[in-house]
């Protein structure tokens, strides 16, 4: 069965080919890929298989996990109150939701939370799954946690925790979760096939995850220095320090014991339906990248961010402050590991997009969300391989297409 969907514009191909070759070279399963440039689409492309094992073709309806692309999805959601006057990011996060204040936490603004930089990628815990996706558990936890460190002085990667950190500044403002304030004020206006908590009658149009076969060490570690330039012994040093088996990179994934991948929790129904904004958006491309566009022009009358909104947050923090976690006298330049501005990461060589102005959210195993305010560019890609390898190609070298098709 030929499962094959393209809307390739004229000027667009090379995008096309390279999609191919993902299914060619790379070994995709099923994946979708669309481009948008000045509000209207002129890539969507889509092929391959939504469940391997059952032969279920992927189709212009199947959505996908979509991991921590979520966090781009979450900003905008932030920034877009920032633009309405109702958040101020230099204010005390405790000006919105006082119980934060708790165990020295009194004077963090909001632009750490934001910037990965205040202090709580973990939680002590223990939670359970079925708390964390309680939502109130968790902003309970995070409330008495005393940060890792002096906030604002040092940054690492908040990989679940800041969904409920951002999440919960939105819903302390406005009243409504922030799945629920992203379906209200993003996804409706814009007509998107994307939910953080996705309703059950959704369920049947989401992909199975497949995953790439794993990799040593060593592959790891000449991949993130393919990628990042960095020398063979920075590179060690930086993954031994940050990702060693007891880091706070590694536990900051378990949310406190809530999140045990040897469950496959990811893989439930219960999963899907909570709220978890830095981890758990399903979509398709199509809608990440209308989302995206919509942030740089006007998308059928929808413009989510005004250029100025977009010039301050995208304003990179993470080159003001060491990463946490290294160890002394190790200096990993920003743009060569974790160019974070405030929610989005900024273009760097481990990840180029489509140009030094661009924007977005990369998510674990491939998929990723950018803009390019300077191209009028909203692009996504989704793919229900997920492979971990720093050097996966597939979304890179989409994106150099792009960049081909627009010089």
């Amino acid at each position: 069965m030929n499962t094959t969907s393209e809307q390739v514009e004229h000027g667009w191909g090379k995008v096309a080919d390279v999609f191919r070759k993902n299914f060619e070279g790379d070994g995709e399963v099923g994946a979708a890929c669309s481009v948008y440039v000045d509000g209207r689409p002129v890539v969507n492309l889509r092929d391959g298989l939504a469940d391997r094992d059952a032969g279920r073709p992927w189709r212009d309806d199947t959505i996908v996990q979509v991991a921590s692309t979520t966090k781009g999805a979450a900003a905008i959601c932030a920034h877009m109150l920032v633009q309405r006057g109702e958040l101020d990011l230099d204010a005390p996060v405790t000006r919105y939701w006082p119980e934060f204040g708790a165990a020295g936490k009194e004077e963090i603004p909001v632009r750490w939370l934001l910037s990965h930089q205040v202090g709580l990628p973990i939680v002590d815990g223990p939670l359970t799954f079925e708390q964390a996706c309680a939502w109130e558990p968790v902003i309970r936890a995070l409330e008495a946690q005393k940060p890792l460190w002096q906030p604002g002085t040092e940054h690492v990667y908040h990989s679940v925790t800041y969904g409920f950190l951002v999440g919960e500044v939105v819903r302390r403002i406005t009243g409504k979760s922030l799945g629920t304030f992203f379906a209200d004020e993003v996804a409706a206006p814009l007509g998107l096939s994307a939910w953080i908590g996705l309703p059950e009658e959704h369920e049947d149009r989401v992909s199975r995850l497949h995953y790439a076969a794993p990799f040593s060490v060593e592959e790891l570690l000449a991949g993130m220095i393919n990628v990042t330039g960095l020398d063979a012994d920075t590179v060690t040093a930086w993954v031994n320090a940050v990702w060693g088996a007891d880091s706070v990179q590694a536990r900051a994934g378990e949310l406190g014991g809530a999140l045990d991948n040897t469950t496959s929790y990811f893989t439930t129904r219960a999963w899907r339906a909570a709220e978890f904004p830095a981890a758990n958006m399903i979509a398709d491309a199509h809608s990440i990248a209308r989302m995206y566009a919509a942030t740089v022009s006007d998308v059928d009358g929808v413009r989510l961010l005004t250029p100025t909104t977009v010039e301050r947050m995208t304003e990179i923090q993470t080159d003001k402050t060491p990463m946490h976690g290294l160890p002394p006298g190790l200096d990993i330049p920003a743009d060569r590991s974790f160019n974070m501005s405030l929610g989005f990461w900024r273009a760097c060589p481990p990840m180029p997009m489509t140009g030094p102005g661009s924007f977005g959210h990369p998510g674990s195993g491939g998929s990723i969300g950018f803009a390019d305010p300077d191209a009028r560019v909203g692009f996504g890609y989704v793919t229900n391989l997920w492979n971990f390898r720093p050097d996966d190609p597939r979304a890179a070298d989409l994106s150099k297409a792009v960049r081909s098709c627009l010089d």
